[in-house]
């Protein structure tokens, strides 16, 4: 089987830093795609620069957790606080998400009311994931492919990242997962939504170095994965309070490094695809 690559920065939008490190990145030809979190600080510049990026494929970065909603507080109370900001205590609000119908009625709507804002971007949606993999969530994802497939998600077209790492790059942390990977491939394929095989990134979350990626590469298996990084021009509670001991520069730094781009330039001469999920059509599925 041919291999796929999907070089994908998160959290496009959350701040300026994010924002120039994706142009940068985008530029070089090392990055193919972004995830935009729609209503956080910096989504207006994102959206501005992404316009002007043509190889740049965007997505949605559902955020459900720790970021900003785009709904006023006074219509989902009991998802964020006065401020529109949603919480970090992801496996309290997971029961509560899956046991609470007026909850989930409330979780709905911000669901859709950032499908909408991200269509209102005049964007093409190459792919939707949520902030810190809460998608893997059964609530959360079947509410994400119902609304989802109204603004282009599915249909051979628009994808998901699956967040399984092959067991060698996540040093063992992804076993317990394997239940909802499969899971969550099996209803991602019964909805007609594009998928990766495999991921990287996830024990480097905030931590990518030029030797980590180049090596990722090296050992790149067959079939489609999808690296995802953290690029920003400044570092860690610059970004977000929540994000101390990131390192930013350092994930683009080694999006920017040449060894980097030679190694990519090597294995696309030997028969490497490179591109984003609405490209997988025509690879698989």
């Amino acid at each position: 089987m041919s291999r796929f690559l999907i070089v994908t920065a998160d959290d496009f939008g959350l701040h300026p830093a994010v924002n120039e490190a994706v142009e940068q990145a985008s530029r070089a030809g090392a990055l193919s795609c972004a995830s935009l979190m729609v209503a956080e600080p910096a989504a207006a510049d994102a959206v501005r620069r992404a316009h002007n990026l043509p190889n740049l494929r965007v997505g949605l970065h559902l955020v459900l957790a720790d970021g900003h909603s785009v709904l006023d507080s006074e219509r989902i109370p009991a998802l964020v606080n006065a401020e529109g900001q949603f919480g970090n205590r992801m496996f309290v609000d997971g029961v509560r998400y899956f046991a609470m119908p007026a909850v989930r009625q409330q979780l709905e709507a911000e669901i859709r009311a950032q499908f909408e804002a991200f269509a209102a971007t005049g964007l093409v949606l190459d792919h939707v994931n949520a902030h810190k993999h809460f998608h893997l969530h059964p609530t959360l994802l079947s509410m994400m492919l119902r609304i989802g497939s109204e603004y282009g998600l599915g249909g051979c077209t628009a994808g998901m990242r699956v967040p399984a790492e092959p067991l060698w790059a996540a040093h063992g942390s992804s076993i317990l997962l394997a239940p909802l990977f499969a899971l969550m491939k099996h209803r991602l394929r019964r909805a007609g939504v594009p998928y990766n095989d495999y991921v990287f990134g996830m024990a480097d979350s905030g931590k990518m170095s030029e030797d980590r990626l180049l090596q990722i590469l090296g050992r790149l298996p067959p079939g489609i994965s999808e690296i995802y990084l953290h690029p920003a021009t400044q570092s860690g509670t610059e970004i977000a309070v929540s994000m101390n001991g990131y390192k930013h520069t350092s994930d683009l730094e080694a999006l920017m490094s040449p060894r980097v781009y030679a190694a990519m330039a090597v294995m696309t001469a030997n028969g490497l695809s490179r591109g984003g999920y609405s490209d997988l059509a025509a690879v698989r599925r």
